[in-house]
């Protein structure tokens, strides 16, 4: 089947918007508060400053949302969607005991 020059283009169009929507859906993604029950499961905060050592012995100073590999946005940013959170969006500075480093 031959596609045709506007056929092409209409359809880039359509692809090129879908694709910005859906970007702009993920930066007003909600946040993730410290009350939610998958951040109480996981011991999220939204200060890794202040994340209980006694109880997650697995923190260590330095750790946070934007140097583990989970964090779907870019160091600078700081909120960004989380697949833990089902998208939701977390505080860069933040923790939770699901932090693994980015490589």
């Amino acid at each position: 089947m031959k596609q045709s020059r506007r056929t092409f283009l209409i359809s880039s169009l359509g692809a090129a918007s879908a694709l910005a929507l859906s970007r702009e859906a993920l930066a007003d993604a909600p946040k993730v508060s410290e009350s939610d029950p998958t951040a109480q499961a996981l011991g999220y905060k939204e200060d890794a400053t202040k994340v209980d050592k006694a109880k997650y012995a697995k923190y260590a100073p330095g750790q946070e949302c934007t140097n583990c590999s989970f964090y779907q946005g870019k160091a600078s940013d700081a909120y960004a969607p989380c697949p833990m959170f089902g998208g939701k969006q977390v505080n860069g500075k933040g923790w939770c005991s699901a932090y693994n480093k980015k490589a």
